[in-house]
Formats: C-alpha cells, sequence, structure tokens
C-alpha cells in the first residue's frame, strides 16, 4: 500500500518557528468545537459568566494534559492526535444536569466529575486490556450511525432555543459559515469557517451594545463588566468545583458517551495513520489510544473539565499541511494549557451571546447528525434489514427519553419501595434510556445482533479491504 507522504512524520520535529507557528494553527483548528461545548453545558446548568469562563479554563487545560497523554507512546497511542471536548457527552451531562440541577452548577460538576473518573479508568482498562478488538467487531455501521445521528439531531430544542432569542444574528452566523466553508474556494478560510463567522457575528453585537443600538437585557447585548472583574490568572486547577461525587445514575448517564467517542475515535486513529504516513494502526496502538483517552477523562473529572475525545478536524489538518510530527501537536497542547491560565480570556469569551452560540449550533449540531447518515452508507442501505433496525432506533432516541423523562415514569423505576439495590439499577436504567445516543445505540446493538445478514449487508469489512479501498481512492 503506498503511503501518504507528509514533510515531517511523526518523529520529527520542524524548526522551532515552524513548530510554534504550526501548534498555534491546530489550537485554532480546536478552539472553536471546544470552547462551544462549555459554553453549551455552562448556562444549561445556571453558570453565571464568571463560572462559565473559570468552566472554559478548566476545559483548556484538561485538553492539553489529555493531548500530551494521548501522543505518548508510553502512555498512549504515540499519534499526532489532538484531544479535544467531546460533543458525545453533551446528551448524558443533560440527563446529568436535568437529575442534580436543585445542587447548582457546583453540585452538577461534582457528579460530572465522579462519572468521568470511574468512566475514565473502565475505559482505560479496556483499552489496556486489548478488548478493544472484540467491541469493534460487535459494532458496526448499522449501530455507529443511528448513535451519532441521535447526538445531533437530539440536541435541536438546545440549538433552536438560543438561535431563536434573536434570530437575525444566528441566521447570519449560518449563512457566512456556509459561505466560508462551502462557497469560497480558498482552503485557509474553509479550515477556519466555524471561529471567522462566529468572529464576525459577535464583533456586530460589540458593536450594536457600544453604538447603544441595543441595551442591557437584549439578548445580543455583550457586557464586559464581568472581563474586568475577572482574575488575570487562573490557579485553582485541582477540583476547582469541589470534591468529585459519585453516583451510579451520572455514571451510568455518561457511559453512553464514553462508548460513542470510543467508536468515533478508533476510526481517527486509522485516519490520522494513514495521514501521518504510517501504515494502519496495530491493536497496541488503538488499545494505547482508548487508554489516553480514558486517563484523559479521568483527570478531566479532577480537572473540572468535560470528556475528551480525538479531533477529526485537526488530522484533516495534518493531511492538509502535511505536517505530522507529534511535537507539533504537542506544543498546541502546551499553548492550550498556557491559555488556560488566562483568566481573562475565558471571561471575554464567556460574554458571547446567546444567538450567536446559537447560530453555531444549527450549523454544528445538523453537521454532526449528517456524519451518522454519512457512517451509514458503509452498509447496505437498500437492505429493508437495514432500513428497518436503522428507523426503529432512531424513532425510540427521538421519541423514548421524552417519555422517560416524565415523573411518573421515574418514579416507578426508581421508587425506594423497592429497596435499595432495586432502587440503585432502577436509577441506572433510567439514566440511561433518558439519553437519545444511548437508546439508539443499544436498540440497533441488538437488532443488528439479532437479525441475520451477511457482513457485506452489515457494512463491515477487513483491515485489509479497508486499506485497499483507501489506497484505491
Amino acid at each position: 500500500m503506498s503511503k501518504k507522504q507528509v514533510l515531517y512524520g511523526p518523529d520529527d520535529t520542524p524548526p522551532i518557528p515552524v513548530t510554534l507557528l504550526a501548534g498555534a494553527q491546530h489550537v485554532l483548528t480546536l478552539f472553536g468545537a471546544t470552547t462551544l461545548v462549555p459554553l453549551i453545558l455552562g448556562p444549561a446548568m445556571g453558570m453565571d459568566a464568571g463560572q462559565v469562563a473559570r468552566f472554559i479554563g478548566c476545559v483548556y487545560f484538561s485538553m492539553g494534559i489529555a493531548t500530551l497523554i494521548q501522543t505518548s507512546r508510553a502512555f498512549g497511542s504515540g499519534l499526532p492526535i489532538v484531544q479535544g471536548s467531546s460533543f458525545s457527552f453533551i446528551p448524558p451531562i443533560m440527563t446529568v444536569i436535568g437529575a442534580y440541577s436543585a445542587l447548582g452548577p457546583d453540585g452538577v460538576m461534582q457528579y460530572i466529575g465522579g462519572g468521568l473518573i470511574v468512566g475514565g479508568i473502565l475505559l482505560a482498562l479496556l483499552g489496556h486490556s486489548g478488548l478493544v478488538g472484540v467491541v469493534r467487531k460487535v459494532v458496526t455501521p448499522v449501530v455507529i450511525g443511528p448513535t451519532i445521528m441521535a447526538i445531533g439531531f437530539s440536541l435541536a430544542s438546545t440549538a433552536v432555543g438560543s438561535a431563536s432569542q434573536f434570530w437575525p444574528i444566528s441566521l447570519l452566523e449560518v449563512v457566512l459559515i456556509i459561505v466560508f466553508s462551502l462557497i469560497v474556494k480558498r482552503k485557509a478560510v474553509n479550515m477556519f469557517a466555524v471561529i471567522a463567522a462566529i468572529a464576525i457575528v459577535y464583533l456586530i453585537c460589540v458593536a450594536a451594545s457600544e453604538l447603544g443600538w441595543v441595551g442591557a437585557g437584549h439578548p445580543i447585548y455583550v457586557d464586559f463588566q464581568n472581563v474586568a472583574a475577572a482574575p488575570v490568572w487562573r490557579l485553582d486547577v485541582f477540583m476547582p468545583w469541589g470534591a468529585p461525587k459519585f453516583s451510579f445514575l451520572a455514571v451510568s448517564a455518561l457511559l453512553a458517551g464514553f462508548f460513542a467517542a470510543m467508536i468515533e475515535s478508533i476510526g481517527d486513529y486509522h485516519s490520522c495513520s494513514y495521514v501521518s504516513g504510517l501504515d494502519d494502526p496495530s491493536g497496541a496502538t488503538i488499545g494505547g489510544g482508548i487508554r489516553a483517552e480514558g486517563l484523559g477523562c479521568l483527570l478531566g473529572g479532577l480537572f473540572g473539565s468535560v470528556g475528551t475525545t480525538s479531533y477529526t478536524e485537526n488530522i484533516g489538518l495534518i493531511g492538509l499541511t502535511r505536517m505530522a510530527s507529534r511535537n507539533v501537536v504537542r506544543t498546541g497542547a502546551v499553548i492550550l494549557i498556557c491559555m488556560s491560565m488566562f483568566g481573562k480570556l475565558g471571561a471575554l469569551i464567556a460574554t458571547m451571546p446567546a444567538p450567536v452560540i446559537g447560530g453555531a449550533y444549527l450549523a454544528l449540531f445538523g453537521t454532526i447528525g449528517a456524519l451518522g447518515i454519512q457512517v451509514l452508507t458503509r452498509a447496505d442501505l437498500g437492505s429493508q434489514r437495514n432500513i428497518m433496525i436503522v428507523g426503529l432506533s432512531f424513532l425510540m432516541a427521538l421519541g423514548l427519553p421524552g417519555w422517560v423523562g416524565q415523573d411518573s415514569v421515574k418514579e416507578a423505576l426508581t421508587s425506594s419501595e423497592y429497596g435499595e439495590i432495586l432502587s440503585t439499577l432502577g436509577s441506572m436504567v433510567w439514566a440511561i434510556l433518558k439519553t437519545p445516543m444511548a437508546v439508539a445505540g443499544l436498540c440497533a446493538a441488538l437488532c443488528d445482533s439479532i437479525i441475520p445478514g451477511t457482513d457485506a449487508e452489515r457494512g463491515v469489512v477487513s483491515d485489509a479491504q479497508s486499506a485497499s479501498a483507501r489506497e484505491k481512492n
């Protein structure tokens, strides 16, 4: 198989100026998506602007540490892979927020931290044990597709809720994203389409606020008071929200996020190996990568952050620039850690109005859902078997969590009358069934395993077949 030609391989180190610039470019590439996750979850759990700013710093710090672990051959895959905050964890964390919202943001973050620690340990052990290869054989495109679709499309109400606060700004941002990513034929513009669109509409909001076109209380009003009040440096990196708390409900909900992130990352290891001029990743490399993601999530729980996953956007950047040096990626990680320590940066980002974030939601969440459809094309979509499985799984993912979320159903599943053990198990079941992607994945996996189907029908191909197809492309 012919290998991808690169300017700098994983073991190479470019000159220092090139390394610094290329590392900064990795930070710019991950900046938008990594920042959006705390901007979604912070307001959802009732954080004020100052708390959101601190949350953003926590996320930057833990993602930088997770990237250093992933690029290490001793603890991770050793591939030049950037770790960032994962959209896969948004639906399950929303479940945790719904269950513990009465405790306030600090209380919710403590339970999220506990779930990340337990799930991270389990994921690290799974990667270290070498059992990931077994998981790969069970999880087919027929299972992965509906799961990813549920991640994006289940967040539709969140996207519309933010965007509808002031449609003109949100829709302008969507138009700009489309123009920058699809209409303008310049790769430099395409790479930063989302962050460029956000910056433009944010500056419009700032101008409208400073010129008096909108006043305090308007959805697009930008208030810089919290930036002035924010500390210059943020040093509370360890357990900033308090000691993590553990519950079966939080752990059960977050396991769905771990499952989806793991499946996505396995594909990313193959993609990253190819664009880096390497052979297909071995079982040890994949296991090391999953172990690193587990360790990253564990530390994320201690550093007051969210779950981590490999970033496909940055793998695309390697393919575009042909710079596959892991030291470049490590430089980006160090820059991210330094940014996390600058308290006023997080405070500035936290001033972004809800409609600005909503515009990004509209574009990104739909794209995530569509990626699930793209995964399904690897299977035989002309098969009535697959159509039935996908349709049933996706319908259940959209409908069942809403029914399970009713007070009467929750009480029926978690009633203390059953005894402590059964009540705990009921809480775990409730958390899983309340999470759309968990419902989609479990339903699809069960049906795909029970209903007879050929490997070609299910979209299962060997590594050799995959490599052959990729070589032709």
